[in-house]
């Protein structure tokens, strides 16, 4: 929606989702692949994905929005591909931002809220996107951007007054949540409560098998968790940097444009005289006459004028035609026909009554046009280089955009091709940990991984007018599982642990079992009859649990979620074991109704109850309008956009 309702996205949907709901209105103008569907893998670009009320959305919406939402997750993590960002279930959570928004438009138009056509231009004229050199709205602007994004006028004008709707529905339900104190005061004491408890964990290493697996059983294990081992896109480029040395010599200048460039500055090459001025400005006659015969006495210039609690006014390499502007033609013409170290006045200006003492002289002679030649000619020689620099460099491209190799032109500019190792889309060296593309490649590296395929050459300005560099895509190799050769070890390692984890957790819910029925969690462990850590001893307080910049512990997040007396698994992480968490004691931590920290944690509350509010009317929206979801469709778009990966 619009701002307000933008930070509200943030919580339980998540950045990702929040940047694939930003792709769809008309504020983000996030440059991502519009490409449309055409029908391979069953769905076409018109084809439903979903219904709300008596709006749809298309493939190509949920297309355009996934692409848009997968290049923002790439300016943080340049290894997501899309297979990745589908199996995390960012495409369903995107269908599910699109829905909202359709839900939410054929709700209002049912209930007759309405963005009207002023309204609509009353927001466009508000996107700086839109405006011409003026500032002004600017029609071919707006025109030029939604096209370039993929949109027409009137899809786009929709989604301005959707997005207006859903502010007038969504923005009043988020307004006013309050939580009573009563409230406040029961979680503060949550939040500085203190617990006591047993914490054991009964690793997978301990229980994993002996001895090796079979080829069998270990091309099986792979063949059901290869996405774990998969490795990022990774591109090996072609390139070479060049610059304007690789020109031959551009045409000698002219004698008439020689002469013409002479004509043109003709004041530069004048002769020219400009002074360096210190002056006095006094308001009468007689007080500039009295410093002037000081003057004649033989004080300093400074002297005179600080003995009176004056300032001495300081120039700087003036020239006539500017000191006129800054007194007056009579004045100026007196200080420029008086020598240097001369004191001049008492003169008429404009503010009053001029003294001034010559400091310096500083005269220029003027040169003639064969006396200027020389620098003439180099001016003119270095820009008819750059601009033949700039033609070619034109020219190149233009060659390139109409099926030009990047070897053929290599070799016109007499330049060697370099090419790089496998590199990923940070610039890292594939498998080589520490090893980066050469650095005049990284700001190419963007266009190198958003290329379709091999061979298909570019044009990079590193310094403007200066230096460029050429490349193009030697070979790609997709996103994909490792072979199993490459990673056998990883792969052994991992099925060693499955299985250790799948027998740590029979070991571990007898331990369970017991300590449910009063034994002792260490004693519990040690009737297993295997080497075990020792179980750790948890007394602490809730506020303890986060430490600056670290994670809270699974094991003890639980503990702290969990009621007094019972006993929990929970399994380690990456199949390193299970934990078993018996809690024993709750206190109660003791909060003052009084304390002024509590003002600002009911602000907090009462943030997320209006934000619980605003979940409730969207799903009270999704039950009246009524949602569908083609599933069947949703399915093969999935493939179809993995398909391209």
């Amino acid at each position: 929606m619009l701002e307000f309702f933008r930070g509200l996205m943030k919580s339980k949907i998540g950045v990702a989702l929040l940047l694939a709901f930003l792709g769809i209105i008309a504020f983000a103008f996030v440059a991502g692949d519009m490409a449309n569907l055409g029908g391979v893998g069953g769905v076409n670009a018109g084809d439903k994905i979903a219904t709300a009320g008596e709006r749809s959305i298309s493939a190509s919406e949920v297309d355009r929005s996934s692409r848009t939402a997968l290049e923002s997750m790439r300016q943080k993590d340049p290894a997501q591909t899309m297979k990745s960002f589908i199996a995390a279930g960012y495409l369903n959570k995107v269908i599910d931002s699109l829905i909202d928004n359709a839900a939410v438009a054929s709700f209002g138009k049912r209930h007759g809220i309405v963005a009207g056509d002023r309204l609509v231009d009353s927001e466009l004229l508000k996107i700086p996107s839109f405006r011409g050199t003026n500032g002004n709205f600017d029609a071919n602007a707006f025109r030029a951007v939604i096209q370039r994004d993929g949109y027409t006028e009137a899809t786009f004008r929709k989604l301005i007054a959707d997005d207006l709707i859903s502010n007038q529905i969504l923005r009043p339900a988020s307004l006013g949540g309050r939580v009573p104190q009563e409230t406040v005061t029961r979680y503060a004491s949550i939040a500085s409560e203190s617990r006591e408890g047993s914490i054991a964990l009964l690793p997978a290493a301990v229980f994993a098998p002996k001895g090796e697996p079979s080829a069998a059983d270990l091309a099986k294990y792979y063949t059901a968790h290869a996405d774990a081992y998969i490795r990022p896109e990774h591109r090996t480029i072609r390139y070479a940097v060049f610059d304007e040395t690789v020109m031959k010599s551009a045409p000698a200048p002219t004698d008439a444009e020689v002469a013409a460039r002479y004509n043109a500055a003709k004041a530069t090459y004048a002769a020219s005289e400009t002074r360096k001025l210190t002056q006095l400005i006094v308001p009468t006659e007689a007080a500039a006459k009295a410093i002037i015969g000081e003057l004649a006495g033989g004080k300093s210039f400074d002297a005179v004028a600080r003995g009176k609690g004056l300032l001495p006014q300081a120039i700087a390499a003036v020239t006539k035609d500017a000191y006129v502007t800054q007194s007056s033609a009579i004045v100026a013409d007196a200080v420029f026909a008086a020598g240097q170290g001369s004191n001049v006045g008492p003169l008429k200006g404009g503010l009053g009554w001029h003294i001034v003492h010559v400091d310096g002289i500083m005269r220029k002679p003027g040169k003639t046009l064969d006396q200027a030649r020389g620098e003439i000619v180099a001016a003119l020689s270095a820009d008819k280089k750059r601009a033949a620099f700039a033609d070619f460099s034109e020219r190149i491209e233009e060659e390139f955009n109409n099926g030009g190799s990047l070897s053929d032109v290599a070799k016109e500019l007499g330049v060697t091709l370099k090419e790089t190792a496998p590199l990923t889309a940070d610039g890292k060296v594939f498998g080589k940990p520490g090893e980066s593309a050469p650095a005049e490649l990284l700001r190419a590296m963007q266009a190198a991984f958003a290329a379709d395929k091999e061979g298909q050459p570019q044009l990079n300005e590193l310094v403007a007018g200066q230096t460029f560099l050429m490349f193009d895509v030697a070979a790609i190799a997709p996103s994909a599982p490792a072979p199993i050769a490459d990673v056998r070890a990883q792969v052994m390692a991992d099925y060693a642990l499955e299985k250790g984890a799948a027998a740590a957790k029979t070991a571990a819910l007898k331990v369970e079992a017991a300590a449910k029925k009063g034994t002792d969690l260490g004693a519990a462990m040690a009737a297993l009859g295997v080497p075990l850590p020792p179980v750790d001893r948890v007394i602490m307080r809730r506020a303890e649990l986060r430490a600056p910049g670290q994670a809270v512990p699974p094991p003890l997040a639980l503990m702290f979620a969990m009621a007094k007396g019972t006993v929990k698994l929970l399994p380690a992480p990456n199949n390193r074991g299970f934990y078993v968490i018996a809690l024993k004691s709750i206190t109660p931590g003791q909060v003052d109704p009084k304390d002024p920290r509590l003002a600002n944690l009911r602000k907090g509350l009462s943030f997320a109850a209006s934000r619980e509010y605003l979940d409730q009317l969207r799903t009270a929206i999704r039950n009246e309008v009524g949602v569908k979801k083609n599933a069947a469709a949703v399915s093969a778009l999935s493939k179809q956009l993995t398909g391209g990966n």
